[in-house]
């Protein structure tokens, strides 16, 4: 059994780790989907004491990199394991969907000895099962997916068809819309033992003086809010999963 939670700043992750998270995503700019951290908050995670696998992306948007964006991509690879993390979380499909097996053999191999996940850029490759077959003959040993749709329980069906064609040569971690209210679903219906929640909370800022209606980012959230993780929420998937998992 195990619970990673997806954490974009130091006090989240230490909230995960000290309510039961066994592993931490680390990314930054979570609201957009995650992109790369910063090598700074990488080691600061790392001090916490739980396995940290790194989400490595360039940026918001698909999954078609450049050459540039593919080089920078191998030098954060490269970055990830002098800093002795857990493993990296990768993804890079090609323009007609398929995964980009050359690019992923390059960062891959650049990865070493690490942890190697397949991020949700499997959940919009245009054959789920060529991109399982892809994913373990490349070497990752996870594959996070929400079974190709915008949540892990619409996505039942196709997780347990993919465990089984998976034959327990790759672990399949469900996210996406993982939350006390969709566990038991997922726990009756697939047969996966590994869960990838965020647990987000909307905690007011403490700001005192605000000057309003000067947006600096993304439309739906506020410039005076944040988002962290949520304890009571971790604690209580984590006995969830204690007590199924036994």
């Amino acid at each position: 059994m195990l619970l990673e939670v997806c954490v974009d700043s130091y006090e989240s992750a230490k909230i995960a780790a000290e309510h039961g998270a066994d592993r931490l995503e680390l990314c930054a700019n979570l609201l957009i989907g995650g992109t790369s951290p910063s090598p700074f908050l990488i080691e600061a995670v790392q001090s916490l004491g739980v396995p940290v696998r790194v989400l490595l992306r360039p940026r918001f948007g698909d999954f078609l990199y450049t050459p540039m964006e593919l080089e920078l991509l191998r030098r954060e690879v490269e970055s990830c394991r002098s800093l002795g993390v857990d493993g990296v979380v990768l993804g890079v499909l090609t323009a007609d969907g398929r995964l980009d097996r050359e690019a992923l053999a390059a960062l891959l191999d650049a990865a070493g000895p690490l942890h190697k996940t397949l991020h949700r850029a499997f959940d919009v490759c245009r054959d789920p099962f060529e991109g399982l077959e892809d994913a373990v003959a490349l070497g990752f040993d996870t594959i996070l997916t929400s079974g190709q749709r915008a949540t892990a329980v619409e996505g039942a069906d196709l997780l347990r068809q993919l465990h089984t064609a998976a034959a327990g040569c790759i672990t399949l971690m469900a996210g996406s819309g993982v939350n006390l209210q969709t566990l038991p679903r997922l726990l009756a219906e697939t047969p996966l033992n590994a869960f990838h929640l965020s647990a987000k909370t909307t905690v007011d800022s403490p700001m005192v003086f605000r000057r309003e209606g000067v947006p600096m980012g993304l439309p739906m959230a506020g410039e005076y809010e944040r988002f962290y993780a949520d304890g009571a929420v971790i604690a209580q998937v984590k006995a969830l999963l204690c007590r199924s998992f036994p």
